[in-house]
């Protein structure tokens, strides 16, 4: 490991340096998680400085584009697609597309991830998605009971519906069924990203409409 103390531009190259191995570890599937791919650049570099999960993020982004160039342009573009048609199936439960496909960072393998604000019932969405005839894979409950190692008040209870779109992609739905947020306000909102670290506002029905129309390759990511 790097003992001798860094100046500000040595430590800035060395996190850009283990951040961007930690990105080619995730787009080539080493690891899954952003932790251990951060933490395996680190070793590999012979370092023990960590980036953030953003620097991560960015890096990530970077490499698709240089490898893939129009190819990522156009998968975005499909799931995009593909998502607005399993959105269409719930629009009046108010549906947001989140994840990769709204941010724009999609990588090979990135699924389509939309979460229902208008409804606590799995049982709803899963009927409408089933009158629309779109394909329910698989249907988890998610509990948890605890955040940064400190207790919840309230445990946050989720339901993910995994779907294969109509022209084939891979989609999970989330649909909250107990949070905080309910409890406080009736309501569910996005939370934070765990990679940029701003608020998840994603995309409604009509705005990935529009999204589709005007500029379809739009990137949603935070630059600060």
């Amino acid at each position: 490991m790097v003992e001798k103390r860094l100046n500000r531009r040595e430590l800035e190259w060395v996190r850009k340096k283990v951040a961007r191995e930690a990105a080619r570890l995730l787009y080539e599937g080493v690891v899954d998680e952003y932790i251990d791919a951060k933490k395996l650049a680190a070793r590999r570099l012979g370092v023990d400085i960590l980036p953030s999960n953003r620097e991560v993020a960015i890096e990530l982004d970077r490499i698709g584009d240089e490898l893939e160039g129009e190819r990522k342009l156009e998968r975005l573009k499909w799931l995009r697609e593909e998502a607005l048609k399993v959105m269409e199936a719930l629009e009046d439960l108010d549906p947001r597309l989140i994840g990769s496909v709204w941010r724009g960072n999609i990588k090979r393998e990135s699924d389509i991830d939309i979460t229902v604000l208008g409804t606590t019932d799995p049982e709803e969405v899963i009927e409408r998605l089933k009158e629309a005839g779109i394909e329910i894979l698989d249907v988890d409950e998610v509990i948890i009971t605890e955040r940064g190692g400190k207790p919840l008040n309230i445990p946050e209870h989720y339901v993910n519906i995994k779907v294969r779109t109509p022209g084939g992609a891979k989609a999970e739905i989330n649909v909250t069924v107990s949070s905080p947020e309910l409890e406080r306000k009736g309501r569910v909102t996005p939370g934070r990203c765990d990679f940029f670290g701003d608020r998840m506002k994603g995309l409604t029905v009509e705005e990935l409409r529009r999204l589709l129309k005007e500029d379809p390759y739009r990137k949603f990511i935070p630059t600060e």
